[in-house]
């Protein structure tokens, strides 16, 4: 393409993210990560040692240069809407640029709380149409990845869709757990089917099946037609997934967009943390030489509120008592205090003191380790204050006494199971 060719490419793409508006469902108890929802929505979770999950689709919309967005928000909302209010107030309000927080108000007349994905952007189409926007970009709050919106709304122009729907590869088993679509040869969806038991094979393959990410781009006016529609329609369970698409497949252009990586053609880095052993996992896979979720791009960042910490310490160098981290992230307000750890990630402001050990672990903001402790493959939960010659993660049986065991032998460690009536501060 020439050099004009892509300026007007540009442009052209820049014209459609402003007249996008990004709405992110952030709204869900995710029950699944045990008791670290107890006191937070699962969204606002830490990740990475100084993120929150939701930043990772906050910082997709801002880098792909879609800057109007909005987060509907309903359970345990409170940690959620100080982070984004603490770390997304850099959009300027003058140029059009916005991250508006919309919890739910009973603003209709039906008066009650969001009662599906559907209902919750149903709820806000007072405001939403009052905005004009050409495209609504609707995506979930609580999934790890790096995405150019753009380039999906590309393509959902181009092949004149009304709604497109960004989609994983998957394998037959995994694709029992997720929405699944059924397509032809051009990407045209035929079916939409929840969790199926035998799931559609994708076209030219024979073990693989097209999953849904949550991730869905309407033309604005058919997407406000389709969800007046629905609320007016008896017995509806106000979701995407169950009724607003599976409607629409059969009278309207439902496009499928494969979620790939554009120099190697295969599946891009995607993660659902909502397990406890599925989140572990995620984080343990940043500490790797090179791990498929490169947190060191600068030209994709990841935005979050930065706190202002001093850099992490590491004191004493004596043969019993050396502190020292060895394929670990140790974040800022760290310190290791004549201490070991090893292939963890600590998050911001974690004290481990002398002769303890910390292994395959993962350990969030504001923990305090006591002297003579040992930690192996588990979740330290915020402000838990580990006593001194604490053993976790050598013996099962005993960890099931008192902590969270997950089906994978991750010991999850909260305050409360430590005797520490502090849970107000964990958000």
């Amino acid at each position: 393409m020439s050099e004009i060719g892509k300026q007007h490419q540009e442009r052209f793409i820049g014209d459609l993210t402003r007249n996008t508006i990004a709405l992110i469902l952030a709204g869900g108890r995710g029950s699944r990560l045990m008791q670290m929802t107890d006191s937070r929505a699962k969204p606002a979770v830490p990740f990475g040692g100084k993120f929150r999950i939701i930043d990772f689709p906050l910082s997709n919309c801002v880098n792909s240069g879609i800057r109007k967005i909005g987060i509907l928000s309903q359970y345990k909302a409170d940690s959620l809407i100080r982070h984004v209010q603490q770390g997304w107030g850099f959009l300027r309000g003058e140029f059009g640029e916005y991250v508006d927080l919309m919890p739910a108000q009973q603003r209709l007349e039906c008066g009650s709380w969001y009662e599906g994905t559907a209902d919750a952007i149903y709820q806000n189409i007072d405001i939403l149409v009052s905005r004009k926007p050409e495209y609504i970009l609707v995506l979930a709050g609580d999934h790890i990845y790096k995405m150019n919106y753009a380039a999906m709304l590309a393509d959902h122009i181009e092949r004149n869709a009304d709604l497109t729907i960004g989609c994983l590869e998957v394998s037959l088993e995994e694709a029992t757990a997720f929405g699944v679509m059924d397509i032809d040869n051009n990407r045209r969806v035929k079916a939409f089917i929840e969790k199926p038991e035998h799931p559609p094979v994708m076209p030219g393959k024979t073990d693989t099946a097209l999953a849904s990410m949550g991730i869905y781009i309407f033309n604005a006016d058919f997407l406000f037609d389709q969800l007046i529609k629905d609320a007016e329609t008896p017995g509806s369970s106000r979701d995407f997934g169950k009724d607003i698409i599976p409607n629409v497949i059969h009278t309207h252009n439902v496009n499928a967009y494969p979620f790939l990586d554009l120099q190697s053609g295969e599946q891009s880095y995607w993660r659902d943390v909502g397990t406890i052993d599925a989140y572990w996992s995620a984080n343990m896979e940043l500490i790797g030489v090179d791990p498929n979720l490169n947190l060191y791009d600068n030209t994709w960042p990841i935005w979050t509120y930065q706190e202002q910490n001093p850099p992490a310490k590491f004191v004493f160098d004596d043969d019993d008592r050396r502190g020292q981290a060895v394929d670990s992230m140790v974040s800022g307000g760290c310190v290791i205090s004549g201490s070991k750890v090893t292939h963890s990630l600590l998050f911001s402001n974690v004290r481990v003191n002398s002769y303890s050990e910390i292994k395959d672990s993962l350990i969030l903001p504001e923990v305090n380790i006591g002297r003579h402790c040992r930690i192996t493959k588990a979740i330290i939960e915020k402000a838990c204050n580990v006593p001194e010659g604490t053993v976790i993660g050598e013996n099962r049986a005993e960890d099931e006494k008192r902590f969270h065991v997950s089906p994978g032998g991750v010991v999850l460690v909260t305050p409360e199971m430590l005797g520490q009536k502090i849970h107000h501060v964990r958000k």
